[in-house]
């Protein structure tokens, strides 16, 4: 169908009356035309965007992977299974990318948020000027609704007090049901429903997973909108965050895969690679590419850890499926409704390669990698665990030879968006109405900034040129239906650069030019970007990139470089930007913090607090008072708690007595104890944090009651960088997984009054905490 250039212009202004202003309704003479509710051009199908996390190219069934994926089998044979798909190499950038139409660093996402500095092109701000594609669906008549995982809010945006400008219900959905951030553990989930944080409804011991969950809000959604409104498609946008890590799944879906894994990486790279070529997904004459020497050979694995390993992808393969299940659960509700041949079915199938962030023999807690704290976990320690790998009591992730596995027959993994290992994913279209081809391959061409063209392009809606009277830059994606009934059409999108924390790439007409500058889980020091290697290759003769032609085509490689400078000016990707850990640290990254100064005051009832939402007391001394009114009878309960089981601090009273915990990544847990317990009555519980400096240093825990000394204790070792990537600090109760293991989150609510707590960082210089007398005095006269 034709675009409608009349709603080119968004909103599309009201309609004005035009006729004979008559005195009295009765009068012959009045006439109005009926009132019309705002609907897309006749045709429009529903759509359903199904995002899948960290799933590389060689992962899925249908594309020849070990991990059983019938939904996405089914859906490939009732329609295309495209074979040259490209995302970002990262999760935020695919996705704003995605929902956009734009290039990644256009819409300031060029690195995930965490990671936001003040250039335009890794800000985390997405411009006026790019309305998202839900917003753009939704001013066109469509329903709209996201339901997992949302990576595109900028890090001083993300508390209960906005602004939700970037959350899913500020870009266009109605409705949203999901988590903000990078991942969250698939067990205790901090969710929420609009700008809302809500709790599961189900504890995991009850049967509790938050892709059941998801799927379960998706299908109640889709039902409600067609009983209600069933002339109106509309758009649903399903990214459970599935199977980005920590891998959480059923012990009955991951025992589906025990033993299955015993022969190691090397291996199933071959045995993915024969089946690829059985199903077509990839050509005949296709080479598998080498392992990087970086990735340890299967055979050099030590005996002893092998059978961790083995587990910790039989973990991710379980995983995979399950999600891919309950991807089915929501096509069949479509399917049962009868509308399935008229929804536009699009399944990524990953927003990147597979990820390679959990080190070469992986980890039971990938937060330990954030804080670049892996040698506290040793070969002993993950074969102690090997049971509780994919389970609430672990935060784990596979090792990297598995990511790079996952990706076959490609080079390297996520974040190395130089080579397809990190770019290149499955990517299933199903439209029954739409196009009339089944089973089918597509190799030409594409990338995700092509899904929001497509996806117009299929409604009949044009790209606007006005969005809330702001002018649109145009969209840098082509629609890929000339394709759908035309596999020999010659592919639309010709030229393509890649950037992803330096790692670089740009394809143009068959050609790839590329250099790999960091390599995801290493964090030493980076060589000079002027010192990176650029290697070149002919992908119209040699699929994988296996065949590096740099040494015979110099020609051809300088003009591919030149053009991937012109193409990363034009899209805001310089300047390139290598820091690793400054990045992490607002005040070294140039962006916004939501929490300034030295002293932040919480009050009891909040809670579901961002790590950016608390002021920062890693690295620092600081201390935490508590005022409360304790009841009668030893109660048990928390004042504050920050994190979850596998990283954070809490302090509370357990039987009475004033506790404070640090949790080490889950590895230990010091606890500082009071000798007393705390009569009941109105009282300042306070723990005082002597830090002795360095990253992650040793530090001194006292406790006081009113300004007297009751307790105190040592740290060795405290948390660098950050103590959790999706729990969160909760005043009067510990919500999600628990800091400490002597209470859960039912038992941690306090039965008393948390009327505030202060957080107080050192305020004269680096060691220098106020004491609890001066604290203690200073309250009262507030008081």
């Amino acid at each position: 169908m034709s675009p409608d250039r009349s709603r080119a212009n968004l909103p599309i202004p009201d309609a004005q009356h035009v006729g004979v202003t008559t005195y009295d309704a009765k009068d012959p003479d009045t006439a109005f035309p009926p009132i019309e509710p705002l609907r897309p051009p006749a045709g429009a199908p529903n759509v359903l965007l199904v995002l899948l996390d960290d799933v590389g190219f060689g992962a899925s069934s249908a594309y020849g992977g070990p991990c059983a994926t019938p939904t996405a089998e089914r859906l490939a044979a009732g329609g295309l299974a495209f074979t040259r798909f490209h995302t970002t190499a990262l999760c935020a950038p695919t996705r704003a990318a995605l929902l956009t139409g734009r290039n990644h660093h256009s819409v300031g996402m060029g690195a995930v948020p965490d990671l936001a500095t003040s250039a335009p092109g890794y800000n985390s701000i997405r411009p006026k000027a790019a309305a998202p594609l839900a917003e753009i669906l939704r001013l066109n008549g469509y329903s709209t609704a996201q339901f997992g995982k949302c990576h595109e809010v900028p890090m001083w945006e993300n508390s209960p007090v906005g602004p939700f400008d970037q959350w899913p219900t500020g870009s266009g959905f109605e409705y949203f049901y999901g988590f903000i951030g990078g991942g969250t553990n698939q067990w205790y989930p901090g969710l929420y429903e609009g700008t809302t944080p809500v709790e599961p409804t189900r504890t995991p011991e009850e049967g509790y997973h938050l892709t059941e969950d998801l799927a379960d809000r998706a299908i109640a959604w889709i039902r409600q909108q067609k009983t209600l409104a069933p002339d109106k498609p509309f758009f649903t946008y399903f990214a459970p965050g599935a199977t980005h890590a920590p891998h959480h799944a059923p012990t009955e879906w991951i025992d589906r895969y025990r033993g299955r894994f015993d022969a190691g990486w090397d291996v199933l790279r071959d045995e993915t690679f024969a089946r690829q070529k059985a199903l077509g997904v990839i050509p005949a004459d296709a080479e598998l590419t080498d392992r990087p020497e970086e990735i340890p050979a299967w055979d050099d694995i030590d005996d002893d850890l092998k059978p961790v390993l083995a587990r910790q992808m039989e973990v991710f393969a379980g995983f995979l499926s399950h999600t891919d299940h309950h991807v089915g659960r929501v096509i069949d509700a479509v399917e049962e409704l009868g509308i399935l041949e008229d929804t536009f079915v699009i399944y990524m199938i990953g927003d990147n390669g597979a990820s390679a962030e959990g080190t070469p023999h992986g980890t039971f807690n990938e937060l330990l990698v954030f804080n670049q704290s892996m040698d506290l976990e040793t070969t002993e320690f993950l074969k102690a665990h090997i049971d509780e790998f994919g389970t609430p009591a672990a935060n784990n992730h596979y090792a990297v030879g598995w990511a790079h596995a996952t990706c076959t027959p490609y080079q390297w993994t996520k974040q190395v968006a130089s080579h397809f290992g990190g770019t290149r994913n499955g990517m299933v279209a199903h439209w029954p109405a739409g196009f009339a081809a089944r089973a089918e391959t597509r190799a030409q061409f594409h990338h995700v900034t092509d899904i929001t063209p497509t996806i117009l392009d299929a409604a009949g809606i044009p790209a606007p040129t006005f969005v809330h009277g702001i002018q649109q830059m145009p969209l840098h994606g082509v629609s890929m239906r000339y394709c759908f009934d035309d596999a020999d059409a010659a592919g639309r999108h010709e030229t393509q650069y890649f950037e992803i924390v330096c790692n670089r790439g740009i394809y143009h007409q068959g050609w790839t030019a590329v250099t790999r500058h960091s390599i995801p889980w290493v964090a030493a020091d980076m060589p000079a970007l002027d010192d990176d290697t650029w290697e070149l290759y002919d992908t119209t003769t040699d699929w994988s990139q296996a065949r590096n032609l740099a040494a015979e085509h110099p020609d051809k490689l300088r003009h591919l470089q030149r053009l991937f400078l012109i193409e990363a000016v034009k899209y805001g990707a310089l300047p390139l930007d290598d820091r690793r850990v400054e990045r992490f640290l607002a005040v070294l990254a140039g962006r916004p913090e939501l929490i300034t100064g030295s002293s932040q005051l919480l009050f009891g009832g909040m809670g579901r607090l961002s790590e950016s939402s608390v002021i920062n007391t890693k690295n620092t001394s600081h201390s935490v008072t508590a005022d409360v009114e304790v009841p009668e009878g030893a109660p048990s309960g928390v004042f504050i708690a920050q994190g979850g089981a596998f990283g954070g601090w809490s302090l509370y009273l357990r039987d009475g007595l004033p506790t404070y915990c640090y949790n080490l990544f889950g590895i230990t847990r010091t606890i500082v104890r009071g000798t007393e317990p705390v009569t009941p009555g109105a009282h300042q519980v306070r723990a005082e944090f002597a830090y002795e400096g360095g990253l992650g240093g040793p530090a001194t825990v006292t406790l006081f009651v009113d300004g007297r000394p009751v307790g105190d204790g040592r740290l060795e070792r405290t948390t660098p960088l950050v103590y959790s990537y999706d729990e969160t600090t909760d005043v009067g109760c510990d919500s999600g997984s628990t800091v400490s293991d002597e209470y859960d989150e039912a038992t941690s609510r306090f039965p008393g009054t948390v009327h505030w707590v202060e957080i107080d960082v050192g305020v004269d210089d680096a060691d220098h905490v106020i004491s609890a007398d001066e604290r203690w005095r200073v309250s009262m006269a507030r008081q």
